[in-house]
Order: structure tokens, then C-alpha cells, then sequence
């Protein structure tokens, strides 16, 4: 019943968006991401040790099933245990490429530039996910000579359950974590950078025993310091974050910052909410970081159903929407793997379409992850044939820039059955992708091209109602440029 109630409402929302195209053509909005783990291994690469080959074959085949499902970002984790996906000389190379850590692929190659390149040859943003604080995980094969473990000894402790954690409250671990972001962020063509829900560490990766920072923080009461331990571990990760999403904006403002937090800030906020404390537990106070603006895009992990009563997806986006006084970007976090077949495909959709309904100015979610979307063909089929069935542009970041791009320069040539759409930017820097909206009949459709493209063939004839199979010859063109933070060009309307 829910999911034919939201099929009805999404082809409201469709004919409604197909009566404004007609006379104005407007592309869709709305973020549509699936994050990528490479910690254990979990999505990329699938074990390691494997060639060249087969790590840039298996990323291919990820980004294309994202391109084809109409997605059009990627989050890609390239620092899961103060390890690198890329050439660094800061931190070696992970284990999870390799399995030596500080070994290098060979033939050489360097994966995340190999991941930014693919993904914005098929009109993706990639952000680079990264954790600040784990320096060592416990699938991350033995401590080496190249560990942070074992250059920064006096920066990390070990937990009880074998992972080694850098101390947020040394100057030296944010010193560190900042050079990391910075190295990446000026060398790199990333779109953004991303956190997500580990600062402090889960008590039980500790054996349910405090974080080991006693010598920290006595130093620090031993110095004047008056706060109680929580608020000075809160209060270190609060001017991390601070401090960089400055840094981040100094180097490239279009880059953009995200975190994403444990999906329930405290619980009873809001009343009827139970679970774990984030704020006591992880010492993140993530409902700061999003009433500073500290961020771009809020991400909350909402993995629980509609229907979880203590838990609720809509319960939970609507106080969080609530707490964006700033009016930044919400996409929520959505577990996509919550079980196959039909009821989880009733699930997500309906999650998609609580999430435009609540943040209508600026859709959109992650799919937590995209082994989710792989081992679950139907669930790619429900999205593609429902709510991910025409493209989609990333929403509009105005306070990261305002000013649209300067439209191309347009020309068409009739060859037989097809016209052949050239066009020439004005300013290819300013440019990630293009849209090329086509009129056939009274009907406009669009879709997006990279920012490489200068030419599309299209059909002079094509189907306009799949039910009746009726055609319409092509009347009008119109080509636009979108630019790294979303704002689109003008474009002239060419009528054929």
C-alpha cells in the first residue's frame, strides 16, 4: 500500500515537473550518492592483493552501475586506518590495496586519481572519505615499520579489541589529520571531502572501558584546565572540525565538507528517540557542527525503517531538518541493504520520497553502501524504473558560489535521421558537465554529458507516450553548463 501511495505521488511530481518543462526546461535536483568502504575491504578493492587490472576493472564496474542507474556522486574512502589509496608522503600505502602495507600497486598506478578521472568521465562527483582518528584497524594486517603506530607512538593508543586510535586532544594528531586534507585537496580534482561517524571511538571497541586519555587529560587540569573530561574531548573534535572546513574553503571553496554522524544526536531529541548517546559516547556534538555551518552537506546515518518506532527515518529527518538553522545541505544516510526483494525496494523508495518531501529545496541521499545496490539487481531496477528514473543534478551550494557559467556557444547540422548537436564553452574551467534538453513534439526530456563532451547525436524522430507508442519529430535544442558547485548557464532555445 505505502509504495503504491509514493508511485502515485512521484507521477505527480513528474507530470507536474513535465508541465513546467514544456515551457521552460529544467533538469531535476537532487544529491544521489552510494558510499564506497575500502576498510576490510568491504566494497573496493574486493580483497587484497589483487593486479592493477582487476582493481581498475572492478572500480569501473562501480561507477558505471552508478552512471547507469542515474546516480551522480560517489563517496570514496581513501584513509581507512591513517593509510593512503594514493600516492602520499605522509601516510603509506594501505594494506587493503596490497596486502603489504607501504607497498605500492604494481604496475604502478595511483588509485584515487584513477577514481576521480572515471568518475567524472561518467558525470559524477567523487568525495574522498576519510577517518580522522583510526590508526589502525584490526583487519588491517600487522603493525609495520610504516604505520603511524609505529612513527607517531606518543599520538596513538590501543584499545582493548586490538585497534590502535590516534588521541584527538594531541596537537600532533590534528596537526597531522590537517596536512593529510590539505595534501589531498590541493593535489587532487575531488569534489569533496567526507567524514563519517567515528571521532571518539564505540565504547565497545575498548571492551566497554573509558577512552585510555588519563595522561592527556591530566596534563591539561595540570595546566588550568577547568572542563569536565567530555567537554574537553568534545571541545577538541569541535575546533577540528572548525578549523577544517576554514582550511578546506582556503584551498578550493568549491570543494565541498561533509560529515555523517551517528544517525541520533541524543536520545529523546526528538522525545520519542532512544539509542545511543553520540554525544556522551562518541563525543561528537554533531547538532553544533550543523547549527555552526561548519559543514556543506549533513549527512545523519538514519539507518532504521519508517516504522521503527524508537528509531524512525521521518521522526529523525524532521528534527534534523529542524536543527539546519543554517540552511545547508541534509541528505540523509539510508541503509539500502536492509534485506532483498520487494520489501526493501518498498523501503528505500519510500525513504527517497520522505527525504523530497521533507527537504524539497534540497533533495537528496546516500545509499549505505553500494554493495547494497550491487548484490541486489531489483533493487537497481525499483530505482531506475521509480524515483532515479531521469537524471539529476547536484543541488545548488550559493554560499560556496552564486554566479552560473557562461552558456555555450551552440550549432546543429542535419545528417539524414539524426541532428548532430555541436557546442563550444565559453569558459571550459568553469564547466563539470553539460545538460542537452531535446523538445520532441510538445515534450522536453534532457540528459547530462561530461565536461570533456562538445557533441550529441540526437534521433529527429522519438517516442513521446510509451503507452500508445506515439512519436514526435524534434522541434528544439538546448544546451547549458553546470558548474562544480551546481549552478546552471542560460541557454538559447534553438527551434529546428
Amino acid at each position: 500500500m505505502l509504495r503504491k501511495l509514493f508511485f502515485v505521488l512521484l507521477v505527480c511530481v513528474a507530470s507536474h515537473t513535465n508541465a513546467q518543462i514544456n515551457t521552460a526546461p529544467k533538469i531535476q535536483r537532487e544529491f544521489r550518492a552510494a558510499w564506497v568502504a575500502s576498510v576490510a575491504n568491504i566494497n573496493w578493492p574486493s580483497k587484497p592483493g589483487l593486479t592493477t587490472q582487476q582493481q581498475q576493472d572492478e572500480a569501473i564496474a562501480l561507477l558505471d552501475m552508478l552512471k547507469k542507474n542515474n546516480f551522480n556522486a560517489v563517496i570514496f574512502q581513501v584513509r581507512p586506518q591513517a593509510d593512503a589509496f594514493y600516492n602520499s608522503d605522509l601516510e603509506p600505502w594501505s594494506y587493503y590495496l596490497t596486502g603489504v602495507q607501504g607497498q605500492a600497486p604494481n604496475p604502478y598506478y595511483d588509485p584515487l586519481e584513477f577514481w576521480v578521472n572515471a568518475a567524472h568521465e561518467r558525470g559524477l562527483e567523487l568525495h574522498v572519505w576519510l577517518n580522522p582518528y583510526r590508526a589502525h584497524h584490526i583487519s588491517g594486517g600487522p603493525v609495520s615499520e610504516h604505520s603511524v603506530v609505529t612513527k607517531h607512538p606518543d599520538l596513538v593508543v590501543k584499545l582493548k579489541q586490538g585497534y590502535w586510535w590516534f588521541d584527538p586532544s594531541k596537537k600532533g594528531t590534528q596537526d597531522l589529520a590537517f596536512k593529510v586534507v590539505n595534501d589531498i585537496v590541493k593535489r587532487y580534482d575531488i569534489d569533496g571531502v567526507h567524514f563519517d561517524d567515528y571521532f571518539y571511538p564505540y565504547e565497545e571497541y575498548n571492551g566497554g572501558a573509558d577512552f585510555p586519555d588519563n595522561e592527556s587529560y591530566a596534563e591539561y587540569q595540570k595546566k588550568g584546565g577547568k572542563l569536565s573530561r567530555g567537554d574537553w574531548r568534545r571541545d577538541h573534535v569541535n575546533k577540528f572540525v572548525e578549523k577544517l572546513y576554514k582550511q578546506i574553503k582556503a584551498a578550493k571553496k568549491h570543494v565541498k565538507f561533509g560529515i555523517s554522524p551517528f544517525g541520533v544526536w541524543r536520545p529523546g531529541y526528538p522525545e520519542s528517540i532512544r539509542s545511543m548517546d553520540q554525544y556522551d559516547k562518541l563525543y561528537a556534538d554533531a547538532k553544533l557542527w550543523l547549527n555552526k555551518g561548519w559543514i556543506d552537506y549533513y549527512m545523519p546515518q538514519l539507518y532504521w525503517r519508517v516504522n521503527a518506532i524508537q528509531q524512525s527515518f521521518p521522526v529523525l529527518l524532521g528534527w534534523w531538518q529542524q536543527e539546519n538553522t543554517k540552511h545547508k545541505h541534509l541528505w540523509p544516510g539510508i541503509n539500502s541493504g536492509l534485506g532483498g526483494g520487494e520489501k526493501n525496494s518498498d523501503e528505500v523508495i519510500n525513504q527517497i520520497m520522505i527525504t523530497r518531501g521533507m527537504t524539497p529545496k534540497s533533495p537528496g541521499v546516500s545509499h549505505w553502501s553500494i554493495g547494497a545496490l550491487t548484490k541486489n539487481e531489483m533493487l537497481q531496477s525499483d530505482l531506475l524504473t521509480g524515483p532515479y528514473q531521469e537524471e539529476a543534478l547536484v543541488p545548488v551550494s550559493p554560499w560556496l558560489d552564486k554566479k552560473a557559467p557562461v552558456a555555450p556557444a551552440v550549432n546543429t547540422e542535419a545528417r539524414g535521421e539524426d541532428t548532430y548537436i555541436a557546442w563550444i564553452p565559453k569558459d571550459a574551467k568553469d564547466v563539470f558537465k553539460y545538460v542537452i534538453y531535446t523538445q520532441y513534439g510538445n515534450v522536453w526530456t534532457y540528459r547530462t554529458v561530461n565536461a570533456k563532451s562538445t557533441f550529441l547525436q540526437v534521433a529527429n524522430e522519438a517516442e513521446v507516450n510509451a503507452k500508445t507508442k506515439a512519436k514526435a519529430k524534434l522541434k528544439a535544442i538546448k544546451v547549458t553548463a553546470v558548474d562544480r558547485t551546481g549552478n546552471e548557464s542560460e541557454g538559447e532555445v534553438i527551434s529546428l
